[in-house]
Formats: structure tokens, sequence, C-alpha cells
């Protein structure tokens, strides 16, 4: 293959007028060429056949590019190897996200529910505005005739391919109406699917945001303030201008930015720039008394109510068997693989932004406002991602490239360094949960009280009023467990540190929490904590199924190796129900998790081997969260600046991962992020099995073992 990506891009617009292009054209360098024929912006075919899915999700590793193409080729029933795929344009209109609020953004597990119906609608309008141009240009009813691989087939021996009949079904109105596919009658969704990307990933051709190459690019590092939201009071940039390399030092509202003709020159220059900060309030930012104030205001702050069931405090204070317990959680940064980084090209007038977003209309509009734009004269082509689990959707970066390359006349590319992505994160806010229950005369809870108090990032990044509940605080924040009298609320509280969406967002904190205190519910009544929960599962058909899958799978109440215990946890989250068991040891005082057994019931699935993938990458994402990782701040300085302070889990420390994976006829859930709340409260549970240590506050290390 000698086309370039960019070449590929030019020459599938330029066949717009000669394919069937249900929607847009796939931009060109600046714009988006062609003409918009029909509502739907999903597939293009070419005269020479070559059919093209315009995905509006951006890739990160989550395996979109194979999972959306396969629900087009379904109904366009075409070998899903001879689909191509496009990222989109910035165009909420065409591409939002239904699940998300109409954004274009992918986050949330939504992409495949997101598309579920929409692109099988989208492939099946194809298919017969196909059959019905065969029809007219055969003289033929329709009725008659099939699609098939790629052609329309008729009586006789007709046969015409689609890129053949794609002008004249351009032409065609757009059925409102048409049936799709029942699952029992897939021949491609459901089935395991090696991925599309991945002979580009292998050999280089992918290209990623950090791999962006223009003519005539420059490239800049920015110094920014040690305290998070601090500005620049001055700056003396002469040793950096004595630099090899340098071109220029351009200041920006974030702070300082040495532009070179190499990154590693930019950086090594940045170094000699003398900045005076204005640190800001951030300055006095302690993470330790952050928490006090999350606790603080768990008993102080205003109560917004999630659910109430009867009058459980009244039946806590008539027991005289209760259990209360605080959990806590930490400050976590999302250090995905390929750093922070965005290519921007300010030429007449106009705004070209190329990288890795998972927000590409709230990249463009924010952006035209920053450098004083209008929205159409910027434009956003996105890349593969390297990573993204939410840094992604924070666009500062972004804005940062783009107020350096207004300055400039030539394009220039932002890369942080490592210590720059870890010190200037939107961190997973910490969590102070407080939790009360009542046990009856058979050991089940009576009642129940839970409360999060935390951070709400949705106000942040959306300006959601602060008595307005945050959905995105309550995921798994009521379990499925039946207790008779329950109440539970969200006090939020802000703690000062911008705050992001993390992986699996709020159900890794209200899960950690709910799943560790009804192991400690099921231990003072001197139940076993499998059996304890299945008791509590009545009409709960989903959620017993896989806690009962996981545990046989598992071999729960089987004898173990000395020295190892387990685990169990369960959760609903994306509309995917999930049960974990993890079998733990210690090693030198710190936990060693040798398995951990997954069972997921996420409805319909469209490529099981993805999923099994998802899985594995979240357990591994969770368990470091959970015995390894934290971020913490002393005089508003983040204190931990590469991975020898924050290790991520190593190859040698990854445990075993069995997965069960459950048939179904429900709607596909999300599998991206849930497998990642539940990896802390099953090794909690477990070490609490091992050790009689119940750790409520994370990350569980040696030394808070030792501690506790």
């Amino acid at each position: 293959m000698t086309t370039s990506r960019r070449t590929f891009l030019k020459k599938s617009a330029a066949l717009a007028g000669s394919g069937l292009l249900m929607g847009i054209a796939i931009p060109t360098a600046l714009q988006a060429a062609g003409t918009v024929h029909t509502p739907n912006a999903w597939v293009h075919i070419a005269d020479d056949n070559t059919i093209t899915l315009i995905s509006a999700r951006s890739e990160m590793g989550q395996g979109v590019y194979t999972s959306l193409p396969m629900l087009i080729a379904e109904e366009l029933h075409v070998d899903l190897r001879k689909i191509k795929v496009r990222i989109a344009p910035a165009n909420a209109k065409l591409y939002g996200n239904a699940r998300i609020g109409g954004a274009q953004l992918t986050g949330g597990s939504t992409s495949v529910r997101d598309g579920w119906e929409k692109l099988r609608t989208g492939g099946a309008q194809v298919r017969e505005m196909l059959i019905s141009a065969a029809a007219n240009q055969w003289g033929v009813d329709r009725s008659g005739l099939t699609a098939v691989d790629g052609h329309v087939l008729g009586a006789d021996g007709k046969k015409a391919s689609y890129g053949s009949l794609a002008a004249a079904a351009s032409k065609l109105p757009v059925p409102e109406n048409v049936a799709i596919k029942d699952p029992k009658d897939f021949t491609i969704v459901g089935k395991r699917t090696q991925r599309l990307d991945t002979p580009d990933k292998v050999n280089g051709r992918a290209e990623f945001g950090i791999d962006v190459k223009l003519p005539g690019m420059v490239y800049a590092a920015l110094e920014q303030c040690p305290v998070i939201g601090g500005t620049v009071k001055s700056f003396d940039g002469a040793k950096a201008k004595s630099m090899p390399g340098f071109i220029t030092v351009v200041q920006i509202p974030d702070g300082v930015a040495v532009v070179a003709d190499s990154w590693w020159r930019a950086n090594v220059a940045r170094r000699e720039l003398n900045i005076v900060w204005d640190e800001g309030v951030g300055a006095s930012l302690n993470d330790k008394a952050m928490l006090d104030g999350l606790r603080a205001a768990a008993k102080t702050g205003v109560a917004i109510s999630l659910k109430a069931v009867g009058d459980p405090e009244a039946v806590i204070a008539a027991s005289d068997k209760v259990l209360r317990a605080e959990y806590a959680s930490q400050l976590l940064s999302h250090s995905p693989l390929e750093p922070m980084n965005f290519t921007a090209h300010y030429a007449d007038g106009k705004m070209r932004l190329i990288g890795s977003t998972q927000w590409q209309d709230a990249a463009q509009s924010q952006i035209a406002k920053a450098v004083g734009l209008a929205v159409d004269d910027v434009s956003v082509e996105t890349t593969f991602l390297g990573g993204g689990f939410g840094r992604r959707i924070d666009i500062d970066f972004i804005i940062q490239a783009a107020q350096i390359a207004k300055q400039l006349d030539k394009p220039v590319k932002l890369v942080w360094s490592r210590e720059d992505d870890m010190t200037h994160d939107f961190y997973r806010p910490q969590a102070i949960h407080t939790m009360a229950a009542a046990l009856g005369t058979d050991g089940k809870p009576t009642a129940m009280t839970f409360r999060i108090t935390s951070q709400s990032v949705t106000g942040r990044v959306f300006g959601l009023p602060a008595p307005v509940q945050d959905p995105l605080m309550t995921e798994a924040a009521v379990a499925g467990y039946n207790i008779p009298a329950s109440r539970h609320d969200v006090v939020k509280h802000d703690s000062g540190l911008r705050v992001g969406y993390w992986r699996s967002v709020s159900h890794a904190l209200n899960a950690f929490a709910n799943e560790g205190f009804m192991d400690e519910l099921a231990h003072m009544a001197g139940q076993d904590p499998y059996a304890y929960r299945m008791s509590l599962l009545d009409g709960k058909p989903r959620f017993a199924n896989v806690l009962k899958l996981a545990a046989e799978k598992a071999g729960w109440g089987t004898p173990l190796p000395d020295g190892h215990s387990r685990g169990i946890a369960l959760m609903e989250g994306y509309g995917t129900y999930m049960a974990q068991v993890a079998e733990i040891s210690l090693e030198r005082g710190a936990i060693k998790v040798h398995k951990v057994t997954v069972a997921a019931d996420l409805g319909l699935m469209v490529n099981p081997d993805t999923v099994e993938a998802q899985i594995q990458s979240s357990v591994v994402f969770g368990l470091g969260a959970a015995t390894l990782q934290e971020i913490t701040l002393k005089d508003g300085r983040v204190q931990q600046t590469n991975f020898d302070k924050f290790p991520i889990v190593r190859m040698f420390q990854a445990p075993q991962i069995d997965i069960v994976l459950v048939e179904s006829t429900e709607k596909p859930g999300g599998i991206g992020e849930p497998a990642t709340a539940l990896v802390a409260p099953a090794v909690a549970n477990a070490l609490a099995a091992l050790t009689g240590k119940r750790l409520r506050q994370l990350p569980m290390t040696a030394d808070s073992i030792k501690a506790a």
C-alpha cells in the first residue's frame, strides 16, 4: 500500500460525486468536500465498489473501527474485510452521541450502544436503495432481487456491483422504514472477528497524534505553572534563545512555550526559561486536607437524594445489630501511553487541528472561541488515540496548540512530556462514602444508608448546577440487592483541584464502597460472602446468574494453596451485569493477585473477541488503581511525576484472567469500562478473608496493609 492517508482522504472525497455518499464526504485537508445526498451520514460506496464507514467514535484501543463496521456489514451483506473505516469530521448534528446528550464524544462505554440500531438501520437503508436502483435499471420488480456480497442479484443471472449502482441509488429517496435483521439471522455480528486496525498498528502505518508530520512543521514544549491554574507574572527567555534549534518563545494563558526545529531541542530550551509564577489559590492544596474536607462536607453539606425507600434511619436506630463504615478513594491520573499532544496550523484565517481527541465538536467550538475564529474556520482531524481513559475528553492541550499556532506562520506540534502529563491532568476525584446498615435475625440487612461525597466532574465540564443530581456521580451507587428500607444520597463538594472522567467514572468509587460493605455485612452475619449476596437477589436473574457463573468458574468454596484467599464482587454498569472473583496472596507484605475470574452479561455482543480484550484491559487497569497508584499534592504540586512514583501494572504483575461471557438476546451493554470498577472490591474482600484486615481506603499498598 503506497497511498498515504491524506491522499486517500482526498481521493475518497473526489469520488463522492460519482459514488453513493450517504451523508457527507470524507474531509480533505481543511474542509468537507462533496455533496450531501441523503440524511444518512455513515456509508460511502465508490464506483470501484469501495465501501467506507464514517466512524463517529474515536478509536483508542476499544475496537470501534471493527465493531461499528460489523454493524454496517451485517445489513449491507458485504464481506467485513472489504469495508474501510475513516473518522468523521467535527459535526455533532450528524455524528452526535445520543447517549451523551448529542455531543460528538467517545466515552461512557456508549459506542456500540449508540450505534446498535443507528448503524444497522443506515446499512439497511443503503442496501434497499441499491436494490431499488438495480430494479429500475433492469426494469423488474424489486421483490425478486437480493443483495449478496456487495452485489445485487436478479433472475436470469443478472448481477450488478454496489459500485455500479451507487450513482443511481444516490438519487433515490431514503426509505424511512427498513427491515433490519433479527439477531438469530446474524452472520457477522456476534462472531469472533480479528480487528481491522491490527495490521496497520503492527506495521507502523497507523497514525497517532504524536506521529503527525506536516511540511515545514516545528515543535513546541510548554512550561506550565507547577501549581495547576497558576499564571505567568513575568518571564525571561534570553537563555532559551541561545539554545540549538531555537525558533521563538510564545506566551499563552497556560504558560510559556519554546518553539524549535525538534521537540527534544524545544524541551531542552524550555528548561532555560526563567519564569515568575502567580501560583494562585491552588498553592494551598494538600490531598490529605482535601480528603478531610470531604469528610466534613459529608456531615454538613447539602445532600441530594438519589433513592429513598421506607425509613432506614428509624430502622437502624432501633436495631441492636448495626454496622457503620467509611470508605475512601484516592486521586488518580489517567496516564495514557501517548502523552497529550496536538498539531495545529493557522493559515489564511483558518485553523487546522490534527491529533487525538475523544470530543470533536467541543474541540472545534472551544478552539474557535479561544483563538477568535468562526467555528466553520476550525477543522478537526482525529487520529488514532494512544489511550484515552477519559483524559482526551478534555481539550486543554488542543487549545494550547492552537494558541501557539495562531502566533506562528507554520504548523506546530505541541507535545507534553510524561511529567507534564502526570502533573497537569484532570484527576479522578477523591470520594468519601459513609454507610450504615442494620441486620435482622436472619442476618440479612433490614435497612441501609449510603452517601457519597465527592466532586462533580459534570459540573465542571458541562456546567451542571450545584443543586442538580450528577448522574455520573451515582453510577452503581444503588446496588442490586433487595433491602427493605434504604436511603441513597449525594453531597457535592469542590475540593479545589480540577477533576475529570476516569475509566468507569463513579462506578469504581461506588462499587468499592458497596461491595466492601456487603462483604462486611456477610461477615457480621457469619455467612459466606457468595451465599449471602445470592440470598439478596430474588427477582434479579441477571445479577444472580453472573454471580453464580463467576463463583463456579473460580471454584468458590474449593481448597486453595496455603496463603491464598478469594474475594467476590458484583455490579451492574453501562447495562452490563458483572461479577468478579479475585484470588490473592501476600508477597513481602504486598498483594499478589494470581487470578481474576470475570462473568459478564452484556446482552448481545458484536465482537466477543473485543469484549474479552476489553475485560482483560479493564482488569489490569483497575488492579493498578486498587493496589499501586495514588496522586498526592503538597503545596498545590502533584508529587508523582512519572511511572517510578505512579507505577502501572507490569507484565509479571498481571494476573491470569478467566472470562465467562453470557449468551444473551438483550440489547448490548457497554464493556470498555465496567470491569475496572470491580477489581478493587474483589481484591479488598480477598485481603480481608486472608488477613482479617479490612482496608477501606485506596490504594491497598504494603504500607497500608502493615498499618491496618
